[in-house]
């Protein structure tokens, strides 16, 4: 049995690095590498690509094979299944949208860093309860944004998030001045318009914005 990820693992120091995390959801393989690109060009060099498509493991493979300095994660997974398989297709980590315990443990289990979604302090004590330290909060605008991850701060002094699901642009700092964040996450840093005409010019863009923010916030 590898050995249990629930520290810090290499993959959260790099997105915490970055300190924004592109959500991507591929209409097709074509314009995985493409878009990759335009993240590596925009100072966003991550991509959790999601299987919201039937598009997202050949994918992940083309970028793990032609833009290998983009860090690869795999979202919106909800089976072991679709875990192994993203691990296998050069995945850095796991995503989930929820607490999925089965995921979860076998990530653990593997060795493979996992952020599971959580929304609940009842969701955060159980990935808590496992050695987790880093967590997804989703849906961060829906459950409170920015207020709910204050009061978080008190119970779970140890524990950062990455929030996702009503972040953007415009609330990204609010979000990034949390010391209980380690990066933000979203669709925003690839603009749906500019995905559906294969403006990547646009989509670096948006991640320059994005990563602007991130220095303003952080001093650097």
């Amino acid at each position: 049995m590898a050995e249990q990820v629930t520290g810090k693992s290499a993959l959260v120091a790099q997105l915490e690095e970055i300190g924004v995390v592109p959500l991507v959801t591929l209409a097709s393989p074509e314009e995985a590498v493409p878009l990759a690109q335009a993240l590596a060009q925009g100072g966003a060099p991550a991509a959790e690509v999601t299987f919201r498509s039937s598009a997202a493991l050949a994918g992940m493979k083309l970028i793990r094979d032609q833009v290998p300095d983009v860090i690869l994660v795999a979202g919106t997974v909800h089976s072991i299944e679709d875990a192994q398989a993203a691990v296998e297709a050069g995945c850095k980590g796991i995503v989930t949208p929820a607490f999925n315990e089965p995921v979860v443990d076998w990530c653990l289990e593997q060795g493979v860093p996992v952020v599971p979604g959580t929304a609940t302090p009842t969701d955060v004590e159980r990935a808590y309860d496992k050695g987790l330290r880093y967590l997804k909060f989703f849906p961060a605008g829906a459950y409170g944004g920015v207020k709910t991850l204050k009061a978080l701060a008190g119970p779970f002094a140890e524990v950062k998030f990455l929030p996702t699901g009503g972040v953007n642009l415009e609330n990204a700092k609010d979000f990034l001045a949390l010391k209980n964040v380690f990066a933000i996450g979203g669709s925003f840093p690839v603009p749906s318009a500019a995905q559906e005409s294969g403006d990547w010019e646009a989509v670096a863009e948006a991640c320059r914005k994005a990563r602007q923010i991130v220095r303003s916030v952080r001093g650097e």
